[in-house]
């Protein structure tokens, strides 16, 4: 089980964590989480007609990574469009994320959110760390924030596409890149033996 997810009986699945990897993981989610921002006011009243309703941004974010995250939903980056053509794309991306981003947000939050407190609530067997069990619920959430996650330093690692994944792999070890390489690629191990325990 060290280093990879294995299934549990009756559905979820487990893996091994040493000290060090449990913080890795809860540090990149903090950091998610805080990336994302905040959600809604504790204060606001709870109003579930006005936040059903609510409209958020109509402008792609700013940010490379939020950008990875939340793209417009109506764009080809392999097209050409004409002048027009464009203007439409934009017109629509804009409508979609008016009324999707906020929930987008919120449920990246959540899983966020979902791999900090079960990482807090573990009881180290040992010296040498942990065993995380997952229910299948909690193991759909961490698979949304490694996702995420794999996303985010992918895009700060300005990886595009799998030859860019492969020249990951030979970067010298005196490179500034290679801690973020190392765990863009563990997180990418970890994501692909969790998709594996969630398969029929």
């Amino acid at each position: 089980m060290p280093g990879h997810f294995e299934p549990l009986p009756g559905g979820g699945a487990a893996v091994a964590l040493d000290d060090v990897e449990i913080s890795i993981i809860r540090s990149l989610a903090v950091q998610l989480l805080e990336l994302i921002g905040p959600g809604p006011a504790e204060d606001a009243p709870a109003d579930p007609l006005a936040e059903l309703f609510a409209e958020g941004p109509s402008e792609p974010p700013a940010d490379p990574v939020l950008k990875r995250l939340f793209p417009d939903a109506y764009s080809d980056p392999e097209a050409a469009p004409g002048p027009q053509e464009a203007e439409e794309q934009k017109a629509h991306s804009a409508e979609f994320r008016r009324y999707t981003e906020n929930d987008l947000r919120a449920g990246k939050r959540d899983n966020a959110l979902a791999v900090i407190h079960s990482l807090d609530a573990l009881t180290p067997v040992d010296e040498a760390g942990a065993v995380l069990k997952l229910s299948h619920e909690e193991s759909q959430q961490w698979l949304g924030a490694l996702n995420d996650l794999r996303l985010a330093i992918g895009s700060r690692l300005e990886i595009a596409d799998e030859d860019d994944t492969e020249l990951l792999y030979r970067l010298p070890d005196e490179d500034p890149r290679k801690p973020m390489v190392m765990a863009y690629l563990w997180l990418g191990g970890l994501q692909e033996t969790l998709v594996s325990t969630l398969l029929p």
